[in-house]
């Protein structure tokens, strides 16, 4: 068999062969838009410096999306879950929400997480898996917000809420995944 022959059959076979056994790449659904933030006392405005000042918490946020058939967001629902530690045991959690207001910025109320009334107590000052879905606010979340969060997820922060914080004890910009 001439040089050119063989080289031509060893890329053929090279090439068959490493076509079969290409790994994929992932497929990311384009109808979920993910969050993540990392809240700490030391964010809040003003900072707590209290007991509750050595709690913290990470919450992963999902948005799930409905879009029209040119990629208009017409729906929205979103999934949390929330995993806290280091509070003071007993502390309870009142409250947890998104809202407007870049770092530094106290803003209103866009989506709550809702949790209900004494529905979380900090026995052990910690609690995981702190699960909420399907959340819209009574409706009130809007498609326009949920873009407008998308687009500038640093606009926007998450901040949970205790009896002795009622205006929040831990919080963190949202950064999207």
């Amino acid at each position: 068999m001439n040089r050119n022959a063989f080289l031509a059959i060893a890329l053929i076979t090279l090439a068959a062969g490493c076509g079969s056994k290409t790994p994929t790449t992932p497929s990311t659904n384009p109808n979920q838009v993910k969050f993540t933030a990392a809240v700490l006392p030391s964010n809040e405005v003003p900072a707590i410096t209290d007991a509750e000042a050595s709690g913290r918490g990470t919450v992963n946020i999902t948005f799930n999306l409905t879009k029209d058939a040119a990629g208009a967001i017409t729906a929205v629902t979103a999934d949390f879950a929330l995993d806290v530690n280091s509070f003071p045991p007993g502390t309870p959690i009142t409250a947890a929400h998104i809202h407007s207001g870049a770092n530094g910025i106290n803003g209103g109320i866009i989506i709550s997480m809702g949790l209900g009334a004494g529905e979380i107590v900090l026995v052990n000052g910690s609690q995981t898996g702190i699960i909420k879905t399907g959340q819209t606010n009574g409706g009130l979340f809007t498609p326009a917000q949920a873009q407008d969060i998308i687009n500038n997820p640093g606009n926007y922060y998450f901040n949970i809420h205790s009896a002795l914080h009622g205006a929040g004890v831990a919080r963190a910009q949202l950064v999207k995944q």
